[in-house]
């Protein structure tokens, strides 16, 4: 079994973002729908900023997913 991960689970880190860290990190930006990997890529910083180490962690995460080859 392949358990690598495929480049559209950050669309699954992007809403885990969303509920985990919204009033905390996200209060303003906006979730959208149908994130694309810019729009993964542009909460990323506000989590490193102000989301603590796990959401450091999950900025992490989801800028190796976006920035992975395809």
């Amino acid at each position: 079994m392949d358990e690598t991960p495929k480049p559209e689970y950050f669309v699954d880190l992007y809403r885990r973002a969303f509920s985990e860290y919204g009033t905390q990190a996200l209060w303003n930006m906006r979730a959208l729908e149908n994130p694309t990997p810019a729009d993964a890529l542009a909460i990323t910083r506000a989590l490193r900023t102000h989301g603590g180490m796990d959401g450091r962690r999950l900025a992490e995460q989801i800028e190796s997913l976006c920035r992975a080859p395809h």
